[in-house]
């Protein structure tokens, strides 16, 4: 199995310079591992304004649960809001800050 470390930077570098569109054979694997993770507790971004709100979101596992909406994390830009969940997801499976 494909696991991400704190040292592909230059992948999340990737991203953050184009977070919607083509993506480089390694950082579309980042992506699928970030995506495929268990649904409990999984970042989601919500449309709140269609074209013009997202805010950031989390799974509850459970279908009978609704989502649990992230106070203060509302995004005007969806590029923005990609960013943040990139940054979020790449903590949880790296362990590290991602500050670029």
């Amino acid at each position: 199995m494909y696991t991400v470390n704190h040292n592909l930077k230059h992948v999340a570098e990737e991203f953050m310079a184009n977070p919607i569109g083509h993506h480089s054979p390694e950082l579309q694997r980042v992506l699928m591992v970030f995506r495929g993770e268990p649904l409990k507790g999984k970042y989601v971004l919500v449309c709140t304004k269609p074209f013009k709100e997202w805010q950031l979101a989390t799974l509850t596992g459970m279908r009978d649960k609704p989502i649990k909406l992230v106070k203060g994390k509302v995004f005007n830009s969806i590029e923005d809001a990609e960013r943040e969940v990139f940054r979020l997801r790449w903590k949880k499976h790296t362990g590290h800050e991602l500050n670029l």
